[in-house]
């Protein structure tokens, strides 16, 4: 079961306030804060108001990730992802987009252009050592488990 954590919102769009759409869903959609529609290019990269600032309580980051209907149906992404909005954070929302079709794409005013899922995180405090212990793995990496 989740937890549930409140977050102060100022929303300056005229969009509603991201929401869950099924009870089983961690994130929210993003829409774009637009004055006019942004004509993306292929390969193509923008940055896209939400209109969205957010006070999130210590602890907690919100992660910006790509909406997969956008990704497999026009190629849209978002770079730096998932990107991590901070506690202490305080600007608006943009969302880092890329166009990775062969086609121009278009973004409205409202278009839902990625998700937010907010979680807890931790912090670490190292401790430095002349050496770590050994596992099965051990350093392989990059697919060395072939699955």
């Amino acid at each position: 079961m989740s937890s549930i954590v409140q977050v102060k919102v100022i929303n300056r769009s005229e969009n509603a306030l991201p929401e869950y759409v099924t009870e089983g869903a961690a994130g929210m959609d993003l829409r774009a804060n637009l004055n006019e529609k942004i004509i993306l290019k292929p390969l193509e990269r923008i940055l896209v108001p939400t209109g969205l600032y957010i006070e999130l309580p210590e602890g907690f980051e919100a992660q910006i990730r790509p909406r997969s209907g956008l990704a497999i149906k026009q190629g849209l992404t978002c770079l730096n992802t998932p990107g991590t909005i901070d506690s202490d954070y305080r600007g608006e929302i943009k969302i880092i987009l890329i166009n990775l079709s062969n086609e121009e794409q278009v973004i409205q005013h409202g278009d839902r252009i990625a998700q937010m899922v907010v979680a807890k995180y931790s912090r670490a405090v190292w401790t430095e050592a002349e050496e770590i212990s050994e596992t099965k793995r051990n350093t392989g990496g990059f697919g060395h488990t072939g699955k």
